[in-house]
């Protein structure tokens, strides 16, 4: 599964994939670096942040997907 996900069905959706990058590493791509900067807002502590993260999150809509470990 790729870090960002497009896909397009009535109107564009796309899916920040967690976990992600905690910090950047040399050789990362843009997309790798954005992904890991994208989550950093998902798991701050800061209330003002996570609120302000969910309401770009439904203008723009896009969907933090957590991944499940239990997938066979």
């Amino acid at each position: 599964m790729q870090a960002l996900e497009y896909q397009k069905v009535m109107s564009e959706i796309v899916y920040i994939n967690l976990p992600a990058p905690v910090e950047p590493q040399p050789n990362m791509t843009g997309p790798e670096m954005l992904h890991g900067f994208l989550a950093e807002f998902y798991n701050t502590d800061n209330e003002e942040v996570k609120k302000f993260t969910h309401e770009m999150c439904l203008k723009w809509n896009i969907h933090y997907r957590v991944q499940s470990n239990n997938k066979k």
